[in-house]
């Protein structure tokens, strides 16, 4: 699987009701399918398909989508249809029901790419943990010097009290 034709898969794949989905004209386009056909497919395998695999759009959640994604196909965006919300689960049991050899390659690609996206999420993670840790040991450092810095400031203005004189005085002096 070239990296090009991953990166075109995670621009496809949208994050809605915190879940990372993909929409089902976008799928039948990978499969080379009318969004049409996939939908009756679905339709007629609609056990394979619990809600935490696929669920539909509501019409605020569609137009918060056609609202943030500037890349949309014209004939989408006005389509009366609200779209099939497909998850990682959800696209995996296509290929059980689209039955042909572009959908099971598509699969392996879109599977591919969604494996990819977790481990740069678990690299994103890895890294916030790390600067943290910088963070922490840095405050640490900063108020070790801050308070060098303030004991420093402390001697120096008791050097800078008068001192008495120490000595013989001489007539007419004051000592202090």
């Amino acid at each position: 699987m070239k990296i090009m034709e991953l990166q075109l898969i995670q621009k496809k794949i949208f994050e809605i009701r915190g879940c990372r989905v993909m929409l089902d004209f976008h799928l039948a386009e990978l499969y080379q399918v009318e969004t049409r056909a996939l939908k009756q497919a679905v339709k007629r395998n609609i056990d394979r398909f619990p809600s935490d695999f696929m669920f539909e759009l509501t019409k605020n959640e569609w137009n918060e989508v056609i609202t943030n994604c500037d890349n949309l196909p014209e004939t989408v965006k006005y389509s009366p249809a609200l779209p099939f919300a497909f998850l990682e689960q959800g696209v995996a049991m296509l290929s059980s029901v689209l039955r042909s050899k572009m959908a099971i390659q598509v699969n392996i690609a879109i599977m591919r790419a969604f494996v990819l996206m977790r481990q740069m999420i678990i690299g994103y993670d890895e890294l916030r943990k790390r600067i943290e840790e910088l963070e922490i040991s840095t405050d640490a450092q900063f108020s070790e010097i801050y308070q060098a810095l303030t004991e420093l400031l402390s001697d120096k203005q008791l050097e800078e009290k008068p001192r008495p004189r120490i000595g013989y005085l001489r007539y007419g002096e004051e000592n202090g």
